[in-house]
């Protein structure tokens, strides 16, 4: 005997697994969440399944992956620093992560998109009118062609997994004003690569890194993020052409 009462139960509860893993998650995290972030989280995630058919955006698939290893992931930024009412660029984000999550999350702040893919931008672009998120620019560029005008303009410049972390410091730390920071997501074991950077870090005028390990809510999943708080004045020469910080890192 079909009982169509539970089937319809059991179909509204998955449909909420997105919702539910991530307001939840939030809320172990200690984070503040929007009203309309539950709905925003859905359609984010719906439109990111969808262009991901047929564009390269993400690995990661089903609605409680989704939500803990990119939105939960993401959100744990602002266990290191209150982004809202900041300036922020998030480079090399991608699908955008970290960048549209933390936008989600803190509606009042200003943050720059950058990527190096024009049709990853035009998915953001589409995801930002979808969202009515204000605030908030698209950027096709590489890091380190980016216009004069973002040098020193933000409170903080986050990145997620781009690249090793002294060259990724000198594509972000020419963006960090004086008195901000950079934070940089990284996986569980980033101790070598911190001690790497440290040179490239000192030179580019940024304090000795901090890691923040962290855990994400409903997992076993340890990640860290790289605190880089900026005391001094990152030279004019910097960032050199991809090609030199490749050739030659800082450290």
């Amino acid at each position: 005997m079909r009982c169509e009462g539970t089937s319809f139960f059991i179909a509204e509860i998955m449909m909420n697994v997105l919702e539910t893993t991530t307001l939840q998650g939030l809320e172990k995290m200690g984070i503040t969440v929007p009203d309309s972030a539950g709905s925003s989280f859905r359609r984010y995630y719906e439109i990111l399944t969808e262009k991901n058919k047929v564009m390269n955006l993400t690995s990661i698939e089903g609605e409680e992956e989704t939500a803990q290893l990119h939105f939960l992931d993401c959100a744990s930024v602002l266990n290191v620093e209150d982004l809202n009412g900041k300036t922020v660029m998030d480079i090399g984000t991608g699908a955008g992560f970290p960048g549209i999550v933390l936008k989600i999350l803190c509606p009042d702040m200003k943050i720059t998109l950058v990527d190096s893919q024009n049709k990853r931008i035009l998915f953001l672009k589409e995801v930002c009118d979808l969202l009515e998120l204000n605030d908030v620019e698209c950027i096709h560029a590489r890091a380190e062609e980016l216009d004069r005008k973002f040098r020193a303009s933000c409170d903080v410049v986050v990145s997620r997994a781009v690249a090793q972390l002294d060259l990724l410091c000198e594509l972000s730390m020419p963006y960090v004003r004086q008195g901000g920071q950079f934070l940089s997501m990284k996986g569980p074991s980033c101790e070598e690569e911190v001690e790497r950077a440290k040179t490239a870090v000192k030179k580019l005028g940024g304090m000795t890194p901090q890691i923040r390990k962290y855990t994400i809510p409903g997992t076993e999943v340890m990640h860290s993020i790289v605190q880089i708080k900026k005391d001094g004045i990152t030279a004019e020469k910097y960032p050199r052409p991809w090609a030199q910080i490749k050739k030659h890192p800082l450290s």
